[in-house]
């Protein structure tokens, strides 16, 4: 039974379509019998016509049927078949310079596509293939083909044009490659909403909720720092995380398994593998966390380096909440906190 403290929160949370309740509740609308997710653009519902469920599974038993907008019953975001179309043809010829003919091959309108991929990834459909053939041909260079081969190859013309290209991918011509690191940036779909992963081919650096606030700034620090360029792709470790994240959210995962590449300071790294430590299902207060860690006094600085934390629930910051019993801070939303916290309660044994 869901208070009616929790029932106004969740109201106010479905008026304001606040991602970071995905996941956490349903509403059923009961004048039209139909249920949503938190998000849902549909036109809003008077309080005194909605109730509110912690699962799918909860609303259909109680006789409402999914939103055809929102489609409750499938994971938030997640990928449209027109984005699936079109990054399998990107895999399949990721040299190819992309013309309106193209999208008409596909049945596909071009300002479709371009208004999808910038909603999902935050750059046009363009950027994202430009992306795609830079990282082939950083791979190309880096294995000892020359930069005009290269240009020929991902189908540039113009040195000029491919060496401009190449900068405002990378950030650096091509001729200093050398120095550079690639990375990359692939979405995930969680029931608690999408997440961000970054990783190189050997470790996972990054694991965000999209929404997190400061997220652009996260992402630009750990550019300038690991000195890398950023593109869309995957990597075994994004592979190897996303398929972890399924079954930790179905309760049959504890411990992540992922190889991890941790960028911080000597403390922040002591803190990150304190709460490592914490056991799954249980939660811990700062203060007893910087007394583990020996720092008993430093409970502050264990908080701030629990909340410069880029690796959500793979590195449990989660686990840590107030001497008193409250949540404190999260990255993610107190709300997700609230949901990773009762469902790892559940779910240990």
């Amino acid at each position: 039974m869901i208070s009616l403290k929790r029932q106004k929160e969740y109201y106010q949370a479905l008026i304001a379509k606040d991602s970071q309740y995905e996941g956490v509740f349903y509403v059923g609308v009961k004048t039209t019998g139909i249920f949503c997710r938190p998000t849902c653009s549909a036109r809003k519902p008077k309080f005194e016509h909605c109730e509110f469920f912690t699962t799918a599974q909860q609303a259909l038993l109680a006789s409402f049927r999914p939103c055809k907008r929102c489609k409750p019953l499938s994971h938030p975001n997640q990928v449209s078949t027109v984005i699936q179309k079109l990054v399998e043809a990107i895999e399949q010829n990721p040299e190819k310079r992309w013309k309106d003919k193209d999208f008409a091959a596909l049945s596909i309108d071009a300002s479709t596509a371009r208004r999808q991929f910038k909603k999902r990834f935050d750059m046009t459909f363009v950027e994202y293939a430009r992306a795609r053939r830079m990282g082939l041909a950083i791979k190309q260079i880096r294995s000892g083909e020359s930069v005009i081969e290269t240009q020929l190859a991902t189908g540039y013309e113009s040195s000029s044009g491919f060496r401009d290209a190449f900068s405002k991918v990378m950030g650096a011509a091509p001729t200093k490659l050398g120095k550079m690191h690639l990375l990359k940036a692939s979405w995930l779909d969680t029931p608690l909403g999408p997440m961000l992963a970054i990783a190189s081919e050997e470790a996972l650096t990054l694991l965000e909720f999209v929404d997190r606030r400061g997220l652009e700034r996260e992402i630009e620090r750990l550019r300038q720092k690991t000195k890398s360029a950023i593109i869309p792709g995957r990597t075994p470790p994004i592979d190897s995380i996303e398929g972890e994240l399924k079954s930790y959210f179905k309760g049959h995962l504890s411990q992540f398994k992922t190889p991890l590449f941790l960028l911080g300071s000597p403390f922040q790294l002591n803190v990150w593998d304190g709460l490592q430590q914490i056991p799954y299902g249980e939660t811990l207060s700062y203060s007893s966390l910087a007394a583990k860690l020996g720092k008993p006094s430093a409970f502050r600085a264990v908080a701030n380096a629990n909340g410069a934390n880029q690796l959500a629930i793979v590195i449990p910051c989660h686990r840590v909440i107030n001497q008193n019993g409250e949540l404190g801070g999260y990255g993610g939303g107190l709300t997700r906190k609230q949901w990773l916290i009762n469902h790892e309660k559940q779910h240990r044994v």
